[in-house]
């Protein structure tokens, strides 16, 4: 299914594009084609990745994040000629590639179809997959640009089609580029323009939202877990309240366990929960390992329904919360706060989360967080006040008496 944005389809048939994960390794992508002139026919630069759901031999289904866009190839592209329009290929990882073709409609230009491949028989990345070979979905976009101008649209964008969500955003791009030059004149996506889908916010500290939303009761706790065939490779317990800030209008939502649905998947180096519900499409948790030896909350995308109606989506894959070794839990008692981006927010209770080296289903032993540690230390340093001001008291107490009965003595 590729989803639209209403007010793209009146008149202009814009294609809600969507943008989502990443990791370290989903920088920005700039590719500059040129002619047999050596002039520039076309130019792109844009951010992108993927999640991939897959049918596994024991009729389970998993789902994959792939971000890694190492060993980047653009083999394919062309500057098109009279019979074909101009085109980018892009290969990367391990058996991907995606294509983006255009074709001109004066006085537009379209970004006309956008398809995505992948090798399910690679099992690093697909392990226990029931299917093998190359699967390719083919998106009509039909995207207006005008002639002469750059293609802009910072946003989240996504395109869902058969189990396979495409992430795209910093979107930067001209084709049938002109004497060689990129236009310095810019068209917006509606995206941009209405900042409705908020594009993914690559920074780990981010600003508090304003307004700050209404407080609301504390959300109920709940019990989360992925398994990876027979075993439970994910454990999390938590509250979880988002709090979101859109068109100065601030919202706030208690996710409700008992009505809350759980999917995941669990690797060497990454792990993934994602729960949904009734109107959240999806809230993904994704973990990660740094220096072999700890994991960390790495990144997390979501995608909701918010009570007027739109669609409120965010994804930043630079995050660095809820850090312990591996082989351990990580636990915080107090509430914790998320920060995702300036408009996006969630707040966390009664937290206990192991993503990794799950043992027979259950936690391991607990790293408490520095919020629970900052609240041992009061009570402690209270008492150690206290303690030092009654041996002062002893102190002066001995010595008064000590003189008291020297006084004594002189007679």
């Amino acid at each position: 299914m590729v989803y639209f944005r209403p007010s793209w389809l009146s008149g202009s048939g814009l294609l809600l594009l969507c943008l989502v994960l990443g990791a370290d390794q989903s920088h920005a992508l700039e590719y500059n084609l040129t002619d047999s002139s050596n002039a520039t026919c076309l130019y792109a630069k844009w951010q992108m990745n993927f999640t991939v759901t897959y049918e596994t031999t024991n009729k389970t289904y998993k789902t994959v994040n792939i971000s890694d866009l190492s060993n980047v190839t653009y083999e394919g592209s062309t500057c098109g000629d009279d019979q074909n329009g101009p085109r980018v290929a892009v290969q990367f990882g391990s058996g991907f590639s995606w294509i983006v073709n255009f074709t001109k409609h004066a006085p537009n230009y379209l970004i006309d179809t956008i398809s995505f491949s992948y090798n399910i028989h690679n099992h690093t990345t697909f392990p226990d997959a029931e299917h093998k070979g190359i699967i390719t979905i083919d998106n009509h976009v039909a995207l207006k640009v005008p002639l002469n101008d750059i293609f802009r649209c910072n946003s989240l964008i996504t395109i869902e089609k058969n189990n396979v969500t495409q992430h795209i955003w910093n979107i930067l791009v001209q084709a049938f580029v002109q004497n060689g030059t990129v236009s310095t004149k810019e068209y917006l996506c509606d995206e941009d323009k209405h900042s409705t889908t908020v594009a993914p916010i690559n920074h780990t500290t981010v600003p508090s939202p304003t307004p700050t939303p209404t407080p609301k009761e504390n959300p109920y706790v709940g019990n989360y877990s992925v398994r990876d065939g027979n075993s439970t490779c994910l454990l999390a317990t938590m509250g979880l309240q988002l709090n979101i800030s859109q068109d100065k209008v601030s919202s706030v939502i208690n996710i409700n366990p008992n009505s809350t649905g759980v999917t995941g998947s669990c690797h060497p180096q990454t792990a993934q929960l994602r729960l949904n519900s009734s109107n959240i499409k999806y809230l993904d948790f994704v973990f990660a390992v740094k220096n072999e030896n700890r994991f960390y909350l790495k990144e997390v995308n979501v995608s909701l329904n918010l009570a007027n109606g739109s669609v409120f989506s965010i994804a930043n894959n630079n995050l660095s919360y809820w850090d312990a070794p591996l082989g351990s839990s990580y636990m915080c008692h107090k509430e914790q706060t998320v920060s995702v981006s300036r408009t996006f927010q969630i707040n966390t209770f009664e937290l206990r989360v192991q993503p990794f080296n799950v043992m027979e289903g259950k936690y391991s032993t607990a790293q408490d967080c520095s919020a629970d540690d900052d609240n041992f230390l009061v009570p402690i340093a209270v008492g150690a006040a206290l303690a030092g001001v009654l041996i002062l008291v002893l102190l002066a107490y001995f010595i008064g008496l000590k003189r008291h009965h020297a006084g004594y003595e002189q007679f």
